[in-house]
């Protein structure tokens, strides 16, 4: 009832959240993936030179990223997202014309700088302005917008493979970027300003103050949590990047692989809700130290799966990962850091996690060519993440008493930590 009671009185503004994280979507690992086939056909290109290009491709997008997600601190978000969603659509339909490898970096740059970078960034930051009690569910129903585009497009372009050639699938993803412009001005015809929202309301972080980025990145506390921000957008990127080499390896269709999709949703949203309902009730600092968990448990029983079905299982308990992960992960800075520069801080967060999913892909793909195929890389992979949520329990453990509710911490751990 608490959902739905907050869903009614801020729809207009969730509605915005949803439209840039389902939009972000062309930009993500999930999509372009799907073209891995058709792109390594036409271009000649090995699975290590495919994911060394996307590598590249991405961490130029994560550079551009330290810049540019700064200015969510300066501009209202209709104004960036018109400008972005503009410079994806041109990016779809470059991606329908482009001729060379060249080209093709630059265009595969700006659908990850605009996708995987600007709009993700854009509907966390407003959530995390917009809504303070209320952050944890703001964020998690923002977050939908990724999971039905999980979901729904690999499952559509899949489909569309069989009617139309790949390129012009692309130009259809324009035409509907182009389309949802309009939809997202309707719901923020009376967005405020990020100044005014600052002088309304600011919360501190460690030690009753707001640090800015400069800050952030010198303190300890962000050094312990860098596996957690970079391994799940690695290893996640790695495995949707992969998947037409993973299900090579394994013997089953794309096809019937895709169509577990569904399966990942749902689980990953049912994550993503009860993950912002706890967050909101008992904080992100008691969540955090058991988000890694299903993303260990996952690839683990991926790395073994010899049917179709144990891999809807790997799928279902991966998406438990995810809807941690994107809600925990969003809600730690604003509230070890403040908000008073949550956006420039935000700025350097996505930039790791873009260049998580620039070196996931490369990694795996220089694996593969060597001769280690993905369910082999599988079982160190789960290792990693139990090593990020070890360092980030550490992290909660060393530095939540630097917070004003120090009583929270003896509450959550059961003795002071030092």
């Amino acid at each position: 009832m608490a959902y739905l009671r907050f869903i009614k009185t801020n729809w207009l503004f969730l509605s915005a959240g949803f439209l840039l994280t389902f939009t972000s979507s062309y930009g993500q690992t999930y999509i372009v993936s799907l073209f891995a086939g058709q792109i390594k056909a036409d271009f000649g290109l090995t699975d290590g030179e495919w994911g060394g290009l996307y590598t590249l491709s991405t961490l130029l997008s994560a550079a551009a990223m330290v810049w540019a997600g700064a200015l969510m601190d300066r501009f209202r978000v209709r104004t960036l997202a018109l400008i972005i969603m503009l410079v994806m659509a041109f990016a779809c339909l470059g991606m329908s014309l482009v001729t060379s490898w060249f080209t093709l970096i630059i265009v595969i740059f700006l659908l990850r700088f605009t996708g995987q970078g600007m709009l993700t960034q854009l509907g966390t930051v407003a959530m995390m302005r917009w809504f303070e009690q209320s952050r944890g569910k703001a964020l998690s129903l923002a977050s939908t917008g990724f999971a039905v585009g999980q979901a729904l497009l690999p499952v559509i372009f899949v489909a569309l493979f069989a009617i139309y050639d790949w390129r012009l699938v692309w130009v259809l993803a324009a035409l509907v970027t182009v389309t949802t412009i309009p939809l997202l001005w309707m719901t923020l015809k009376q967005e405020r300003t990020p100044q005014s929202i600052a002088q309304d309301a600011e919360i501190a972080g460690m030690g009753g103050r707001h640090w800015t980025r400069s800050e952030m990145l010198r303190s300890g506390f962000f050094f312990l949590m860098i596996p957690t921000v970079i391994g799940p957008s690695a290893w996640g990127a790695a495995l949707f990047f992969q998947q037409v080499h993973f299900v090579e390896v394994k013997g089953w269709s794309l096809v019937s692989y895709v169509a577990l999709m569904p399966i990942f949703t749902i689980s990953s949203i049912v994550s993503t809700f009860a993950s912002g309902w706890a967050i909101d009730r008992f904080g992100v600092s008691r969540v955090v130290p058991v988000q890694m968990l299903p993303d260990a448990a996952a690839f683990a029983i991926l790395a073994y799966a010899d049917t179709i079905s144990m891999a809807g299982v790997g799928l279902l308990i991966f998406g438990l990962g995810q809807g941690l992960q994107g809600t925990c992960i969003a809600t730690i800075w604003p509230e070890y850091f403040g908000t008073r520069y949550i956006g420039a801080i935000k700025a350097a967060v996505a930039a790791l996690m873009v260049f998580g999913t620039a070196v996931g892909p490369g990694i795996t793909g220089w694996l593969i060519d060597l001769g280690y195929d993905l369910p082999n890389q599988m079982l160190p992979i789960a290792a990693f993440y139990l090593f990020a949520g070890a360092l980030a329990t550490w992290g909660i453990l060393r530095y939540r008493p630097t917070l004003e509710e120090k009583a929270y911490s003896k509450a959550l751990f059961g003795a002071k930590s030092s």
